[in-house]
């Protein structure tokens, strides 16, 4: 999300063979799995990153307004778990249909990354923020969008709608259309487009790790 946030209940398609032809496989492999949708994703299978290693990086990030009151080491903590789990990514995850559907972005190394001026020190001050979500949609389509209050009374939210361009198998390119604001029961449109690319460096049923063009590090939570 280049002004707000940067850069991604599926059917499962399965066939299973006669039991006397069926192979063993290994517990921890597993299939992404297929939504019924018009996209140029492929099902691939990958190898589990343990729980605990999923489990530790949501709770050095959970409760920290999305990165912003942890201190440097915290940071550098939570980037060496995230580095793990990338040892477990398939290996061409913009193919894998798990990109798809609704995520909350509940960590970034640069807070001001996410939210643009709204995330400042001085933008925090004045605007808390609520929610911060991302939606992509197949084939091609990302939607972000961040909820605040004013002043502690007065609500409103910025939005973004993109078009995603996958680069290569890890990177995607997202062009954003002009943000929406709206505050209250007033909405308006500023400023003009704006692009940002992301790689994505893990993915499965519940979380989401991307690394930004400029270093930044995201974490996304799936919605739901």
């Amino acid at each position: 999300m280049a002004s707000s946030v940067a850069l991604l209940p599926p059917a499962t398609v399965v066939s299973r063979p006669a039991l006397s032809n069926q192979r063993v496989v290994s517990p921890q492999t597993r299939r992404c799995k297929i939504p019924i949708v018009r996209a140029s994703v492929s099902a691939q299978p990958f190898v589990a990153a343990p729980d605990d290693l999923v489990a530790s990086i949501l709770s050095k990030v959970k409760g920290t307004d999305r990165g912003v009151s942890l201190t440097k080491d915290e940071h550098k903590e939570v980037a060496s778990v995230a580095s793990q789990l990338a040892g477990y990514c398939v290996d061409e995850p913009v193919k894998c249909p798990l990109i798809f559907g609704d995520w909350d972005v509940v960590y970034c190394s640069v807070p001001t990354s996410p939210g643009g001026g709204y995330r400042t020190a001085i933008g925090r001050l004045v605007f808390k923020t609520n929610e911060m979500v991302q939606v992509v949609e197949a084939p091609d389509i990302v939607r972000n969008k961040v909820s605040f209050s004013a002043f502690g009374f007065l609500d409103g939210e910025v939005s973004l709608k993109g078009k995603l361009k996958v680069l290569d198998g890890k990177w995607i390119q997202v062009i954003f259309e002009p943000p929406q604001l709206k505050v209250g029961s007033l909405g308006f449109q500023y400023g003009g487009e704006s692009e940002v690319k992301l790689q994505i460096t893990y993915i499965d049923e519940k979380i989401r790790l991307g690394l930004g063009s400029r270093g930044s590090l995201f974490v996304f939570l799936r919605r739901g």
